[in-house]
């Protein structure tokens, strides 16, 4: 069991879920666990939407006082790190033997579809790097895809940051999109082609002549299929990876 002196510098509920803690020796319920008032946040988040987390509400759904909750977590900042850590889980494994485009395109979107089944998990401010156990095995797991290139360490960790950031805000923008047209009744179909003839009443091709070509295809008149933006962003991203690894040899 790690102590207050045990160098992480890490919040004791943070060492907890690394297990270098114990549960508190004291409690208000031996049956009140971290993880249980983690799963009970991700639970309120999945429901309501993360603003629905507070303190006072795992609380209620647990049963207990909200005084103790702070024996486990001392602050909601902890808890999020927390909730988002559960919400990604462990990675995949990944094939020893793979190309590091196809194992990374493989992390990437294992990524996006841990992100898809918590899309609350996009809102979780990113306040600190990789701490907690599921994250740094993403990180793992990435950084070995990149292995058997020639990228520095360095250069492999700035495409982890890339490509994670890639995915998440990616994520984030499909899913404000999908929540934007629920509100609205309308169906991302009609939605897109009233944008385009909007577009049409208030652009001319000498103000906006970029624009105005785009119209003339159609292409703003029906959304692509759900996957077609992440694909086309991924591959970009990695084409310029590879051109990198390509001029290095």
């Amino acid at each position: 069991m790690a102590t207050e002196e045990s160098g992480t510098g890490l919040p004791a509920s943070i060492e907890a879920a690394w297990g270098l803690r114990e549960r508190p020796g004291k409690g208000p319920r031996p049956g009140l666990t971290l993880g249980r008032i983690v799963d009970a946040a991700v639970g309120i988040a999945s429901a309501d939407g993360l603003g629905a987390v507070s303190m006072s509400r795992v609380a209620a759904e647990l049963g207990v006082s909200t005084m103790s909750l702070y024996r486990y977590v001392s602050a909601k900042d902890e808890l999020l790190t927390l909730m988002e850590d559960a919400a990604y889980g462990p990675p995949p494994p990944g094939e020893p033997a793979e190309d590091w485009r196809t194992g990374f395109t493989g992390w990437a979107w294992a990524l996006r579809t841990a992100v898809a089944r918590h899309p609350w998990v996009v809102n979780v401010p990113v306040s600190t790097p990789p701490s907690t156990p599921n994250s740094v095995a993403w990180m793992e797991r990435g950084l070995a895809c990149l292995r058997r290139t020639n990228l520095s360490e360095g250069e492999k960790v700035s495409v982890l940051m890339l490509v994670s950031g890639f995915v998440r805000n990616e994520a984030r923008m499909t899913f404000d999109i999908l929540a934007a047209h629920r509100r609205s009744g309308q169906s991302l179909e009609s939605s897109m082609a009233s944008w385009a003839r909007l577009l049409e009443k208030l652009t001319d091709a000498e103000r906006f002549p970029a624009v105005t070509a785009a119209l003339r295809t159609g292409e703003f008149d029906t959304p692509g299929g759900p996957d077609d933006e992440f694909v086309f962003g991924l591959e970009r991203i990695l084409d310029g990876v590879e051109a990198l690894i390509s001029a290095r040899s």
